[in-house]
């Protein structure tokens, strides 16, 4: 049996023991394949975990005399709080300062869905964006902002619905230039209308 095998059939045993200890009768109709449904659910809703980011890249980055800053604004993301695993979701912005080098396009929004398809915080998922264009682009200076709702706040304890929680990460030329920031961050207000 191959370890996927093992680990879906584990979440499944899993959340049979779940609707179990809730009370509910795990042979009706509408459960019966709730399990299997849940197992692979988790398998897609976690599957950051398998990607590497250095394949993720699979050669995309160019040689590319540009000095400006690029930015990639209102990629969308959806993850699972580490502490509830219910979802967050939200928007993500990339920025970079490229030192002669750019990467594809649909590789920013790549390395975002890779960090947010595992348990997470948001605040250790802005910080691993950043950190991991930097490592592969090797730019001037990264910034990255996330902004995002938890239903972990909305749905239950404070039931705060409509609050969001933005944070941010930069590195380089973006943390220590305070207008190279501010012109990310007013980018990101342009593009939000």
């Amino acid at each position: 049996m191959r370890q996927h095998e093992t680990r879906s059939e584990s979440i499944e045993n899993a959340v049979v023991d779940v609707l179990r200890a809730v009370g509910e009768d795990t042979t009706r109709e509408g459960l019966i394949g709730t399990p299997n449904r849940v197992a692979r659910m988790y398998g897609e809703l976690l599957s950051g975990y398998n990607v590497n980011p250095t394949e993720l890249l699979n050669g995309a980055l160019f040689d590319v005399e540009h000095e400006q800053m690029v930015i990639v604004t209102n990629i969308e993301f959806q993850s699972l709080c580490e502490h509830h695993m219910l979802p967050f979701t939200g928007t993500a912005n990339v920025a970079y300062v490229p030192d002669k080098k750019v990467v594809g396009l649909s590789k920013i929004p790549r390395i975002v869905d890779m960090y947010a398809r595992r348990l997470q915080i948001q605040e250790r998922m802005t910080k691993q964006i950043a950190e991991t264009v930097s490592t592969l682009v090797e730019p001037l200076g990264v910034g990255v902002t996330l902004t995002g709702s938890h239903m972990c706040s909305t749905i239950r304890g404070v039931r705060k619905h409509g609050s969001l929680m933005t944070t941010n990460f930069m590195t380089g030329s973006l943390k220590s230039d305070s207008l190279l920031r501010s012109e990310f961050l007013m980018q990101i207000q342009i593009d939000k209308r």
